[in-house]
């Protein structure tokens, strides 16, 4: 996790994704991560997404990579699952995502520093994804979308990471279908131990008007 925390860019991101996406019928979600990722500063943002799957979170982290300069890298299972994310993403006017298909453990063996991860957690292979990922030196944010069902199980954060991995701090936000978040310490430090100001985040639910403030 980053402690060059940009407003600016967050804003920005916020602000061009809400553009791009009003034309999907969703909550709110993409938004919300488009900004942490931009405003995280995150140069390799990873996502994991399987034919006929929502398209506007990708919209969104797409829109952050361009603004941190970053690297937007999307994880499909088959190679027809490629073929519809490419056409639905060209259809909304992306086409830097790099995309690559295979299992979990193959793609993520060649992206090392990933800053910025979504998982859908309705993936058979959520957890797979998250425990393969090889996370920046500076610590890392993961989120997993649609995750009102694994409030609901008793899901934990150490149950599907690899084993010493520090989990700063984490937190349920009431978005969309549910997004659980993790913040990762980095490497030879917690970053948690770190003195630095907290920044608060503010998400509106453009659907149900709904505000939700987090620590960022």
């Amino acid at each position: 996790m980053r402690l060059d925390w940009s407003p600016e860019t967050a804003s920005k991101a916020y602000i061009d994704t809400v553009k791009s996406c009003q034309n999907f019928k969703e909550s709110g979600v993409a938004e919300l991560l488009s900004a942490m990722a931009a405003g995280w500063n995150s140069k390799l943002i990873v996502e994991s997404w399987s034919y006929g799957g929502p398209i506007a979170t990708s919209v969104g982290l797409s829109v952050a990579a361009h603004h941190t300069c970053g690297r937007h890298v999307c994880l499909v299972p088959d190679e027809r699952s490629r073929s519809g994310y490419v056409k639905a993403m060209q259809e909304a006017g992306m086409s830097s995502t790099v995309v690559t298909v295979g299992e979990a453990e193959e793609v993520m063996e060649g992206l090392a520093g990933v800053d910025f991860l979504v998982v859908d957690s309705k993936r058979k292979d959520f957890a797979r994804v998250l425990r393969s990922a090889k996370l920046g030196h500076k610590g890392a944010v993961l989120a997993c979308k649609n995750a009102c069902h694994m409030a609901i199980s008793g899901f934990r954060w150490h149950y599907v990471l690899e084993r010493g991995t520090r989990v700063v701090r984490s937190t349920f936000l009431p978005v969309g279908q549910g997004l659980d978040i993790a913040h990762i310490g980095a490497n030879g430090g917690d970053v948690g131990s770190k003195k630095g100001p907290s920044r608060w985040i503010k998400h509106i639910d453009h659907q149900s008007g709904e505000e939700h403030v987090f620590r960022g």
